[in-house]
């Protein structure tokens, strides 16, 4: 079965999520956003091999941890998007603003398009791209478990801040139409800050892009 561990990490208490398949073992790290010791220390205990880092995007709270798990476990960088390259290449300056341990270099080995399948073991996940909250945001779907993982497009109530450079409110609503409420409603989503929820239910009560927003 695929199996997922949700770590808050860095003040933002940013979902970084532990994906692996239980017969394999293999894992992936999705958005490791900070305090690297604390999520190599969760993988010890799971007893998971990591083969990869994935990226939703490339904001600070969700890539903080990458470049140094990068080096540790010697395994590739996957996503986000081209179009995030100068958030990853700011992160160094964006730490210090925001008083953070300053990270390790993201260096990124497989952009994302949109369209992509990545596999985890048996489990297959479809790349979608959602720009709006940035402009190379991607999420990635694995329809045998029927589950979703947002970044920071969608959340349980609420919707990405698109006040960020380069980011756009038009763009993100037509991401989260197109990309997220075409899935079967009872799709789970665990996105990048708090609880998870079901595309479904976001459709009916998101007051930002719900049937009753309009």
């Amino acid at each position: 079965m695929l199996r997922c561990q949700i770590i808050p990490v860095t003040a933002f208490q940013q979902n970084c999520s532990i994906v692996w398949d239980d017969e394999s073992m293999e894992a992936v790290l999705i958005d490791a956003g900070g305090e690297a010791e604390k999520l190599q220390q969760a993988v010890e205990a799971l007893g998971v091999t990591v083969k990869a880092l994935w990226n939703t995007h490339g904001h600070v709270d969700h890539v903080g941890a990458v470049g140094a798990l990068a080096k540790v476990y010697d395994v590739p960088v996957v996503g986000p998007h081209r179009e995030d390259q100068f958030w990853l290449d700011a992160l160094q300056d964006i730490c210090r603003q925001y008083g953070f341990p300053v990270a390790e270099q993201v260096i990124v080995d497989q952009w994302l398009e949109g369209g992509e399948t990545l596999t985890l073991g048996r489990y297959t996940f479809e790349v979608r791209f959602t720009p709006g909250h940035t402009p190379g945001h991607v999420v990635f779907y694995c329809a045998e478990m029927n589950i979703l993982w947002t970044g920071d497009v969608l959340f349980k109530g609420s919707i990405g801040r698109t006040d960020f450079p380069k980011g756009d409110f038009e763009t993100l609503i037509n991401s989260i139409k197109t990309q997220i409420y075409t899935l079967p409603d009872d799709t789970q989503f665990i996105c990048g800050h708090g609880p998870t929820s079901t595309v479904g239910h976001e459709k009916q009560f998101n007051p930002f892009v719900s049937s009753k927003a309009g």
